[in-house]
């Protein structure tokens, strides 16, 4: 059932305009951005079952029973994921993927305008965003001028990471190129825990070392997983 055919005081569009975003419920903004539901289902329960806790099937798989457990894993879906999902149509993904990437992007403005000194939370969210919703371990940096402003954040390794794989001259170079004054470095922890390893602290004291010959300040490392991010800096691992 598209929105138009709910009754007046159900259509979600309408209550957003009248009260704002902010008195909208998750499901209620997310059938906003679907527009339509699906036979025998109106957009809003089709909205409300994508956001349910998360089952598995016998396979493991989220996108045969069609919930993504928050609005937060739902955006953090992969375009394959999504396709997995019955009625998630070319059109509906590729909004949806849009919409991520619009968050992304107005996150970076914030950061590239504001210090990250004062801006822990969002510095979390902003890597949560670009690295939560990955399959595989991808370690980041985030380069920022004198006033701790983002420059530019860059992928710069995959895999299983560690000093091994992690090459603290990569990062020095790409630290030069951006003229940053210092960093924050990030990875991603797809099983979900965040609690740093041995090799991340490791790793982490290494990079610090190599990056303090060219004086350039570490001042964190954020490790995320999907709906978790943990400061290494403070949890005074730094």
């Amino acid at each position: 059932m598209p929105l138009k055919d709910l009754p007046s005081d159900c259509q979600p569009r309408e209550k957003l305009l009248a009260k704002g975003a902010g008195a909208l419920s998750d499901a209620e903004l997310l059938a906003i951005v679907l527009r339509t539901g699906m036979a025998g289902k109106s957009v809003l329960q089709w909205a409300a079952e994508l956001l349910a806790p998360r089952q598995s099937d016998a396979l493991g798989s989220v996108g045969s029973v069609g919930s993504f457990g928050s609005i937060n894993g739902l955006l953090q879906a992969s375009s394959a994921e999504l396709s997995q999902v019955k009625g998630l149509g070319p059109a509906k993904r590729a909004e949806l993927i849009a919409v991520l990437e619009l968050a992304r992007r107005a996150m970076a403005q914030q950061l590239q305008q504001r210090s990250l000194l004062d801006r822990a939370s969002t510095v979390k969210a902003y890597v949560q965003l670009h690295l939560a919703h990955k399959q595989h371990e991808v370690f980041a940096v985030l380069f920022l001028d004198s006033q701790h402003q983002l420059i530019a954040l860059e992928e710069l390794f995959r895999g299983t990471l560690g000093q091994a794989s992690v090459y603290p001259r990569e990062v020095v170079v790409r630290a030069l190129h951006h003229h940053s004054a210092a960093v924050i470095l990030a990875h991603n922890h797809p099983s979900g825990q965040v609690t740093p390893s041995q090799a991340d602290k490791q790793l982490t004291q290494s990079l610090q070392a190599a990056l303090s010959l060219v004086d350039v300040r570490v001042l964190d490392h954020i490790i995320v997983g999907p709906g978790a991010a943990l400061s290494m800096a403070e949890e005074g691992e730094m």
